[in-house]
């Protein structure tokens, strides 16, 4: 059958035979079978990670005619897809493996023979998790009646979107409100070119074929701890290149870094902190070496490895939006300028996520995608950052959330400080898994929680416990007076609660 352009142009070049001509038929817009009827929309969402779907979904629940728009094939985003989901996977299953393969079990009185590993199926255990949540947010769509468009989102006028598909069709959404939930991408070091083989980034690491001889990691932050982790485990010598003079990136307290940094060299990996990487070449035997020297300049050093993974950190992903088509400047980081209810200078476009100021986390948009949409439907917008919680997800986790002590000092605010080991604590003693302590700061005149900072097996998990008592102003006493189950690790938030109060612990 023809298209409704090839049928114009056949008539257009036989119009000579017909009684009439098409006069000014060129001025036509002409719309061909493979083009998609607009739709219209209350709230259009630019991206499908964890701010996005989320608010999509909460837009849906309040009443909005929803649309939802994603590049990729999955929904999720970076979290689901390269990022959060498929690290813990890895995370989880290396640990089980280096207890295994290590000593770890034989001292728990297990002995096992024989232990080897499959990387293609624990690399197939991580797929079929990310398969299983990318395809519920298709099923979550599906039941709360949101709209999935597949193609590259851009904003093609105040109050409209334009998804272009792989396969260059376009689909046009008019829409009273626009929000950007496009996210971040992993920042390029210059002068080293990432192929996702040898020199990867962070999506590159978690798909490696076969575990490196030596694996050099640019960045000691959260990612880099995490993956190198991981790779440790299954039996890489691990060095991490760090920049800062401390590992677990910005935001973590310096007491807890030290501690973590201490644990972390225990287990194998190695760091060279306060140096900067100059550059990176392949050799004829396609080992790599990477060229280092101290942060304040010095003598060069060369360091070789199999796999060179680079995590420097993300940067927001808002390229190629069409914001300035609206007249939306970014801010000298490529974040995206907004108000307290996340609108930006155009009136109906809204953003959240990693594409604005604040930490690049997960649970950070999620909380802003929803209050944004809530706002949009006339209800309160409010976050607190302070109890927003961070968790790096190694072995043991840590975890923080408040100020640390640094801050607090900078700022001048009087505070105590509670800490309990969790050597003291009778369940991780029984789980023989001691490593860490908690770290309470409060206020030194009204015994408000400003800040906690964990780390230790189950931080992640505890770290909620204090974001919730800090959201609701809870003093170190009023936790200290709730009852915790025995025995539990969280024991030792309580008792560092109890320190940090009373000045003393009842078990330490």
């Amino acid at each position: 059958m023809q298209s409704c352009t090839q049928l114009y142009r056949s008539l257009a070049t036989r119009s000579h035979h017909l009684p009439f001509k098409l006069h000014g038929a060129t001025a036509l817009s002409v719309r061909t079978y493979a083009d998609k009827a607009e739709i219209d929309a209350d709230v259009t969402v630019v991206g499908s990670g964890p701010g996005g779907y989320v608010a999509a979904i909460k837009a849906a629940q309040l009443g909005f005619k929803t649309v939802c728009v994603e590049k990729n094939a999955t929904l999720g985003g970076t979290c689901l897809n390269v990022g959060c989901i498929p690290s813990k996977a890895l995370l989880n299953n290396s640990y089980l493996y280096k207890m295994a393969h290590g000593k770890d079990f034989e001292s728990r009185g297990i002995e096992i023979s024989g232990i080897s590993l499959n990387l293609e199926k624990m690399m197939a255990q991580k797929s079929g998790a990310v398969k299983a949540l990318t395809g519920g947010i298709a099923h979550l769509f599906k039941q709360n009646k949101v709209t999935h468009v597949n193609g590259v989102g851009k904003i093609s006028g105040k109050n409209q979107v334009t998804a272009t598909a792989a396969d260059g069709t376009q689909q046009v959404i008019n829409t009273k409100n626009i929000l950007i939930a496009t996210g971040s991408e992993v920042t390029p070091f210059p002068g080293i070119q990432i192929d996702e083989e040898s020199i990867v980034s962070s999506t590159g690491a978690l798909s490696l074929n076969k575990v490196p001889e030596e694996l050099i990691v640019i960045g000691a932050g959260v990612i880099g701890v995490e993956l190198g982790s991981v790779w440790e485990r299954l039996g890489s010598k691990v060095t991490a290149v760090e920049f800062l003079g401390h590992v677990g990136g910005m935001g973590i307290d310096m007491e807890i870094s030290k501690n973590f940094q201490r644990i972390l060299q225990k287990q194998g990996l190695k760091f060279k902190l306060s140096t900067k990487v100059m550059g990176a070449t392949k050799r004829p035997d396609g080992k790599i070496d990477v060229a280092v020297e101290a942060a304040t300049g010095g003598k060069n050093e060369t360091l070789t490895c199999d796999v060179l993974l680079v995590c420097i950190g993300r940067r927001p992903f808002t390229g190629n939006l069409g914001l300035e088509t609206v007249g939306i400047e970014l801010d000298n980081r490529g974040r995206i300028p907004v108000n307290n209810r996340f609108q930006t200078k155009v009136h109906g476009i809204y953003a959240i996520g990693d594409v604005i100021a604040g930490p690049m986390l997960a649970h950070k948009a999620e909380d802003e995608g929803i209050i944004c949409v809530e706002g949009m439907a006339g209800g309160a917008v409010h976050i607190d950052y302070n109890c927003v919680p961070s968790v790096i997800y190694t072995h043991p986790e840590v975890a923080w959330v408040g100020k640390t002590e640094e801050q607090l000092k900078q700022e001048g605010v009087p505070y105590k400080v509670g800490k309990f080991p969790f050597a003291a604590n009778s369940r991780a003693k029984t789980n023989a898994d001691t490593d860490g302590l908690v770290k309470i700061l409060s206020h030194k005149e009204t015994d408000r929680l400003l800040g906690a900072h964990i780390v230790g097996t189950g931080a992640g998990e505890m770290i909620n416990e204090a974001a919730l008592a800090m959201e609701y102003g809870a003093s170190c006493e009023d936790i200290a007076r709730v009852c915790h189950a025995h025995p539990t690790v969280s024991e030792a938030f309580r008792e560092a609660n109890l320190a940090a109060s009373f000045g003393k612990a009842i078990n330490f």
